[in-house]
């Protein structure tokens, strides 16, 4: 008796863990149905999760990209690097403004929407880009680290990493073991985190849906669609670059990655998600450190692509609302702002709110809208966050593919069985 009892459990420990987060979601989002609002009790077990993971997060990234940076013997291939992953993600978040303001123009969400509350607070103005570029050196690498300023730990670790390749060998070498050992450490703790993460994802999913599954189906749901379907036809256009320039196809890219995004869609957050990304770039893609350790930590930051999506969504659906139409010239302008201001989102849940109020109030707009997108935001940016993580991935790959440097050779190694 007490053996039948416990073959259910034993087979439940025989499941990779990406099945064991699929099972616990699915019956997070029946129990969210099912209760409905009264499902955010169990919210804090999310959210202990997503501590977690932004605990492991930033020192990570930081012994990571030391440990990657310093073992390269080319001291060019990092400029080479840092060249392509930013014209990469550049090019993909024009991609991404544009898809949301055609996706808004077809639908007209916003035609004959009647704003209601109201939004006083001032929510500041689009930043120079000589500002985004100064913002990227810490003045105090310890507030950095405090404050999980992902960018500036980037830049701290690549001058690290830098200075580091330039002192004799035999002073090198220790500092080189020691980034590797404390990676090795920080890839463990992770490991530790993810055995929790089907009771924490779960838990997100029945929070989110009982208290905004009904939304979906509310006057919203045409903005809603609109947001999801320019999010779809982005990954229409990664699955395109992907197979263009490595030949790696969109299913076996999924069935490798897929771990990653219930996470980013359970947390909303690209710099818990960026945890998982290491993982999933280490022991299922076998990418080489010293590339998906640069490429990763930079695209939290810089790539946003499904944020500019939602940006650009928000900016005309307000536009429709309120009667505003904008020429070609000024949708033109609108593409630009947003490639600055997609920079400045937190790679934290809602930190993408903020700046498309940004956004709404640089075009003169009334910022009322946030008390209808902001009510049903963490829809739209379950959508964003993975959009940002799946572009990273991307980048990553055709990154490593052009480097001719994927665990040795021009092809992806088998993917190893299941954890």
């Amino acid at each position: 008796m007490v053996s039948f009892l416990l073959a259910p459990y034993r087979r439940y420990r025989r499941l990779s863990l990406g099945v064991k987060i699929l099972v616990f979601m699915c019956f997070g989002v029946l129990a969210g149905i099912a209760v409905g609002p009264q499902a955010q009790v169990v919210q804090p077990l999310g959210d202990l999760f997503i501590n977690l993971l932004l605990m492991a997060a930033i020192p990570l990234v930081f012994f990571n990209l030391l440990a990657g940076l310093t073992s390269l013997t080319d001291v060019g291939a990092l400029g080479r690097l840092g060249a392509k992953v930013v014209l990469f993600y550049l090019v993909t978040t024009v991609f991404a403004l544009v898809l949301g303001l055609l996706a808004m123009h077809l639908l007209e969400p916003g035609v004959g929407m009647t704003l209601t509350g109201e939004v006083t607070e001032s929510f500041g103005e689009v930043p120079r880009v000589v500002d985004l570029l100064l913002g990227l050196v810490p003045k105090n690498v310890f507030a950095a680290f405090a404050n999980g300023n992902v960018s500036q730990v980037v830049v701290f670790a690549v001058f690290l990493g830098l200075a580091t390749l330039l002192l004799p060998t035999a002073r090198r070498e220790p500092l080189q073991r020691a980034f590797d050992l404390a990676a090795e450490l920080l890839r463990k703790l992770v490991d530790v985190i993810l055995h929790l993460g089907p009771v924490g994802l779960g838990a997100l999913a029945a929070a989110t849906v009982g208290q905004y599954g009904s939304a979906i189906f509310g006057p919203l749901a045409l903005f809603i669609g609109g947001v999801w379907g320019a999010q779809a036809a982005m990954v229409v256009v990664y699955m395109t670059l992907l197979y263009g320039f490595t030949r790696m196809a969109p299913i076996d890219f999924f069935r490798r990655t897929g771990p990653l995004y219930a996470t980013t869609a359970a947390t909303c957050s690209s710099l818990a998600s960026l945890v998982v990304a290491f993982e999933v770039a280490k022991e299922r893609l076998r990418l080489p450190e010293r590339i998906y350790t640069f490429t990763l930590p930079l695209g939290a930051q810089l790539n946003k692509d499904g944020t500019s999506i939602m940006l650009a969504g928000v900016l005309l659906f307000t536009a429709q609302a309120t009667g505003v139409t904008f020429d070609v010239p000024a949708q033109v302008t609108i593409v630009l702002v947003g490639l600055i201001l997609s920079e400045g989102s937190g790679g934290i849940p809602g930190g993408g709110l903020v700046i498309a109020l940004i956004f709404v109030q640089a075009f003169n707009l009334p910022v009322e809208v946030a008390a209808i997108v902001g009510g049903i935001y963490r829809l739209i940016d379950m959508g964003s966050t993975t959009i940002n993580c799946m572009g990273d991935m991307v980048g990553t790959l055709i990154i490593a593919n052009s480097e001719r440097d994927r665990a040795g050779s021009d092809q992806l190694e088998p993917m190893p069985p299941d954890r």
